[in-house]
This record gives structure tokens, sequence and C-alpha cells, in this order.
């Protein structure tokens, strides 16, 4: 073995030139490496790596040893139509053909997005075998352009054989981060799978005779890496940025929600209406009442507890300055279980609850009516907290109603076990309400008749009126008085996107029912 080349500076320099070239024409073997080990089952994915570049390389330092046998490889065969053919060039042909038969396949399952699976439903791995007959016959097409380049690129044997081993031990280092990046970036992969595709088309015109310069496919290969990682870099970015202006949770809720579709089908919003045709149902997982309670679980957090109350204005009370002949009526005419206490009809500070079972009791028992004995204090919350603090506010202290209070302390509503039950599955209306229309009603023409306190976020299933989620208000109500800046009349017009919202019953200061009717043509927006 001679080794007078350690003393030559040229020598070395090619080695490291050598190295550099051989881990550059290795880049393509590489990737369809990763691609094919992505087939096997993950405890085996390293070793078929490990076994598939190591084959290689004893396949590489063979060839090297056999430079005569080489040599005759590029000595023409036979000729066809005037074009010698050597077996060099039998070798690109049949690897060109092999590489564009594997990455078309890759790309077909890739774009028809089918998954092998077996009758279990799990996902069906290839066997170890047959991947590393794969790796196999690839490393035998890349080997011999490698070696070919090894030969050209230095005069002495030792430079080649060191080179060749220092790249693909650098190789199969790379190995496995590579093989994870790509496998955890799709379009990465069809990136790849495009570079396969150019290399086989390479080797084939390789073959019969038509060279292509490398550097137009390093270069083609170079620039698109480039573009993708910028892709990757932007990526990145969005993610973060979206990670600092979202939380899990509300991405999680995104998430899921864009799975099971932004609307529900008309024909769930009105089930109570029976002169209406069949409509048509989306055809999803879900069914819609199930994306009308997984929207409102995922809702929770961001949904006020105001919005869920019994407003004051509707709240049954028993007022202890009255006489007991006027506290009986209100008993018996009240179809709640428990009433609200007050004085002298002042609601802003009720004095408690009171069971009417309590009273009840009183008056089987033959005594007088002694609503003091019967009071009880009720949970006490703000206005503003959520539905979701809400509920765990429930358990916490076994409470079976609370008083909604503004930030000075005045009553605005009362919130009931039933009130978030409905807040998450829907209306449960009791036998007093039966005959009350329902939230939401589907007309014929395509428009909306709904409740004014509806809330936003649940007419947002059937619907777009627009973003409001910064926005004070969260009724339908609401957005009326936020466009008109005033108390809504009946009659009252506004016009929110593609949507006219008109005042149809508006009793006071409430605004009972709203016609959301879509915007005929164009025209009616400018009204």
């Amino acid at each position: 073995m001679d080794f007078s080349w350690l003393s030559d500076p040229a020598a070395w320099l090619g080695l490291f030139t050598l190295i550099v070239l051989e881990i550059v024409l290795g880049i393509d073997n590489l990737i369809f490496v990763a691609i094919l080990a992505d087939k096997l089952p993950p405890e085996q994915r390293d070793r078929a790596r490990i076994v598939g570049l190591s084959l290689a390389l004893v396949m590489r330092l063979i060839l090297l040893a056999s430079i005569s046998w080489l040599v005759t490889l590029t000595t023409p065969l036979f000729s066809v139509m005037g074009v010698g053919f050597a077996g060099r060039d039998l070798i690109m042909l049949g690897g060109g053909v092999f590489l564009l038969f594997k990455a078309t396949t890759e790309l077909h399952e890739r774009l028809e997005g089918v998954d092998h699976v077996k009758s279990g439903g799990q996902r069906a791995y290839a066997a170890f075998a047959t991947v590393v007959a794969q790796i196999l016959v690839l490393d035998a097409v890349f080997s011999i352009d490698s070696v070919i380049t090894a030969i050209g690129m230095s005069e002495h044997l030792p430079v080649m054989m060191l080179a060749v081993i220092i790249a693909m031990i650098l190789m199969i280092a790379a190995s496995k981060p590579l093989t994870a990046f790509v496998n955890a970036h799709p379009t990465v992969v069809m990136l790849c799978l495009g570079f396969l595709l150019m290399i086989g088309f390479s080797l084939i015109a390789d073959g019969f005779g038509f060279h292509i310069p490398k550097g137009y496919l390093y270069a083609a290969i170079g620039f698109s890496v480039l573009i993708e990682a910028f892709n990757q870099v932007s990526q990145a970015n969005r993610i973060r940025y979206l990670n600092r202006s979202q939380s899990f949770r509300e991405r999680t809720a995104n998430a899921v929600l864009s799975l099971m579709g932004s609307r529900l089908s008309a024909a769930g919003a009105d089930e109570a209406k029976p002169e209406a045709g069949p409509l048509p149902v989306e055809d999803t997982a879900f069914a819609h009442n199930e994306r009308a309670m997984i929207h409102s679980v995922l809702t929770l957090a961001e949904r006020p507890i105001r919005v869920i109350a019994t407003p004051r204005a509707d709240i049954h009370r028993l007022d202890l300055s009255q006489p007991e002949a006027a506290q009986r009526q209100a008993l018996r005419d009240s179809p709640y279980s428990r009433l609200v206490v007050i004085r002298d009809g002042s609601i802003d500070e009720p004095l408690g609850i009171v069971a009417r079972k309590d009273l009840l009791a009183q008056l089987l028992d033959g005594r007088a009516l002694d609503i003091d004995a019967a009071l009880r204090q009720p949970l006490v919350l703000p206005e503003t907290v959520t539905v979701l603090k809400a509920l765990e506010s429930f358990r916490q202290n076994a409470a079976d109603m609370a008083f909604v209070v503004n930030e000075f302390g005045s009553l605005e509503g009362i919130v009931t076990q039933k009130d978030l039950m409905e807040a998450i599955a829907g209306e449960f209306p009791e036998e007093h309400e039966r005959h009350e229309r329902p939230a939401i009603v589907v007309n014929d023409d395509g428009s909306y008749d709904v409740e004014g306190s509806l809330e936003l976020v649940t007419l947002e299933q059937y619907l777009t009126l627009g973003d409001f989620e910064d926005e004070d208000f969260h009724t339908v109500a609401g957005l009326l008085m936020d466009c008109l800046e005033r108390i809504p009349r009946e009659g009252d017009e506004v016009t929110v996107g593609e949507w006219r919202l008109r005042v149809t019953a508006q009793k006071g200061n409430r605004t009972e029912r709203v016609l959301i009717s879509p915007l005929a043509n164009g025209f009616d927006a400018a009204i």
C-alpha cells in the first residue's frame, strides 16, 4: 500500500474535495433511504438505515478495489441505431427506470391520501427485507456514479476509499435526523420525490448517451431547497405568532371546530317546525346536535355568565312588605320552585331565595307563613365571570342558584343549574314554556327568526354576521344597540355583512324577536 500521498498537499486537497462531492452525490440516495425507511415499523427504521447504508459502503469499497473491472463498464457492449451501450449505461437505465417507478408510486399514494392499513385498522408496514433490498438496488445505481466520480478526482486508491468511508459515516450519522425532518414535513417529502423523478430522468438520459451536466441538476435542487427553506421558516414564524396570540385552549377549539364544520344544518335549527319541508343535512362525521354541544363546550370559557342568566325583569319574587295574602298568591302563580325574596319592591339588593317546598311544609303543618325562617343565601357571582368558572363555583359550593351582580353590586339576573346545563346542551323547555316560540326558527325563504337575547356564539353555528369577539355585546339585541347607538324600536333595520336585521317585536326596552334575512342582491347593501 502506497502512503506517499500523505505528504502530498494536493492529495489532501483532493481528499477534502472528494468527501464533499461524495456527500453531495449521496444526498439523493439518503433522501430515498429516508422515504423507504418510513414504510417500516418505528423500531426497525434505524436498523434499516444503518444496514442499507453500511452495505452501500461495502459495495463502494468493493467497486473501488475492482477499478480494472469498472473501466470495462465504460466500454460499449452493443449498439442500437448508432448509440453504443456500455455496462454503466445499462445500470443507469435500470436504476433510472426503478427510480421513476418508485417515485411515481410514492407520489401517487401521497396525492391520493391513501394509507395502507390492515383489516384491524392498523397501518400496514413493509417487510424489513423488502425495504433493505430496495435500498441496495438504489445503492448500486448511485455507487457506480459515486465511484466513477472518485476515480476521476484522485489518482490514489487510499484517498478514494478514505473519502468514501468518511462521506458514508457522515451520511449514516445524518440519516436519522434527516428522516425525522422529512417525515415531519409533508411538503419536504413531495419536494424530495420530485427530486427523485428528476434524477431518474437524468439517469435514463445518461444511459442513452445524453449527458446532463450535474451542475444543472444541483442548481435546480438547490433553488428548490432554498424556496422550501423560506416556506418552512415562514410556517414556523406563523406558528410562533399564533402561539403568542392564542392560548392552547383557543387553538385546540379552533382545530376541533374546523374539523366539525363551522355551520349547523338548517334541518337541525328548527326541528319544532312541522310545516317546513325536509332540508339537506350536511354530510359530516358529527350530527348537528353533536356539533352544537361540542361548540358550546369549547366556548364556555369565553361566554360571560350574564348572557345565560335570567334577566331581573323576568325574576319571580316575594315581597316581604306585602300582606300574606299577596305572598300566597305570588307562590300560587309562580311556575318556579324557588323565588327571590325582596323588601319594599327593591330588586337591586335581594334578601335571598326561598324554596316553595319549604313554605308548603309550613302551610301543611298549619303554621303561619314565615318566609324569614325559610330564607337562604345563594351564591353571588359577578356578571363578567365566564360560564366555565361559574360551573366550577357551583360545584365547589354545592349551589343550585346564584345571583349575578354588576360592578355596583346591583342584581342583574339569576343563574340556576338548569341554565348552566342549557349553555352546554341547548334549551330544556319547561311545561309553562312549551307555548313559546323556539329561540331560532328557520323560514322557508332562508331567513331566521331569532330571539333578541340569543347569544351570537350560538347564532354563529348557523350563519356568519361578523367577528364580534372583542366587542362588549354578546347577543343579537346587543348587536342592534351597537349599530343603532340607541334602544331599538319595532321596525328598525340594520345591515351587517351579508344580512339584514329587522326588529319584529319590541317590548319596552327589550328586543323580543329579530328577523335576519340574507341580502337579495348587491343593491340591498346600500339601503
